[in-house]
């Protein structure tokens, strides 16, 4: 950020301007989040039991990912001091000084209302309505009050980052089905282990911008046994897919692969409590928590995507 000076009666006063270039508005968008959103919601789409137009499928995926980018820039614009207090987020755009609040403000206003009619238009005002109220959950619910004021921020607030499958599926039938909120389920109760996983490691930080994270609230112990007690739940939903009937058996066996190691990772950031090994586990969970989440959702699309081009499927 620089400042120009202006000479009013004899008098100078200085006005901060943005320095920030077409990368720090990218930044804005939190990329790797987006990438996910997108994810989640073309596997959403492709789980439809209706063929959407490529054209009108293509606007509608482009809508919901620009409605995660306007999340990540209204979220930062709010948790600009928060950010810089934290190492991991201190040199996004505006603590960093590159970029004023309000422009980070008005480019995440213009990118929601855009988002928001862009899939009501191509698609259909159910699916706009759903991206509107995700939008609106991620930053005035969790962004402006759960983050700051209960350490079930995270447990409360995944429901944000887990619509984006529902809202996919919507825009290509106009409706909600049970195996849409099948991929929500599983992605709301992925969210808790995998964020403390990390919260373990960044307790310190998180207590010092004041976020009260569960580590922080109730201790690493008490954060430990709710990451096993959410994964022993998150095992059995992953497998809803193929129980219901829109993923194979083949997908069941893998669920169950992927649910082992995701188990077998919690229970050795439950029984490592001290010492540098400690945090290299809750890392190693965090890590494979990405991996876990993508594996699954990747499984279903490509199967979803050969049954499309009309390939022999096992069911």
């Amino acid at each position: 950020m620089s400042f120009v000076s202006e000479s009013d009666s004899g008098l100078t006063q200085s006005f901060p301007v943005s320095i920030a270039s077409p990368s720090d508005y990218v930044a804005l968008l939190k990329p790797r989040v987006m990438s996910l959103v997108l994810f989640t919601a073309l596997t959403g789409v492709l789980i439809a039991p209706l063929h959407v137009n490529p054209v009108i499928g293509f606007a509608s995926l482009l809508a919901i990912a620009a409605g995660a980018g306007a999340s990540g820039a209204l979220n930062m614009w709010y948790d600009a001091d928060i950010d810089a207090l934290m190492r991991r987020t201190r040199k996004r755009p505006i603590p960093a000084g590159r970029m004023l609040k309000e422009d980070a403000l008005g480019f995440g206003l213009v990118l929601a209302v855009l988002s928001v009619m862009t899939l009501g238009i191509v698609a259909n005002w159910l699916a706009a309505a759903l991206l509107g109220f995700t939008i609106f959950f991620y930053v005035v619910v969790y962004t402006m009050w759960l983050k700051r004021s209960t350490p079930q921020n995270i447990v409360i607030g995944g429901a944000a980052g887990a619509l984006p499958p529902i809202v996919g599926y919507a825009a290509v039938t106009g409706e909600i089905s049970l195996a849409s909120i099948a991929l929500f389920a599983i992605i709301f109760v992925w969210t808790p282990p995998h964020f403390w996983a990390l919260a373990l490691v960044k307790a310190e930080e998180y207590g010092r911008a004041g976020i009260p994270m569960l580590p922080n609230v109730k201790g690493a112990d008490r954060t430990r046994r709710d990451i096993l007690l959410y994964t022993l739940l998150l095992v059995p939903l992953g497998l809803t897919p193929w129980l219901i009937g829109f993923a194979s058996l083949a997908y069941g066996i893998f669920a169950s692969a992927l649910g082992g190691l995701m188990l077998l990772f919690s229970a050795r950031v439950y029984f490592n409590r001290t010492g540098p090994k400690a945090d290299r586990c809750a890392m190693q969970l965090f890590a494979f928590s990405i991996l876990y989440l993508f594996l699954l959702f990747a499984e279903i699309a490509s199967e979803r995507v050969m049954a499309i081009l009309h390939l022999n499927m096992p069911w």
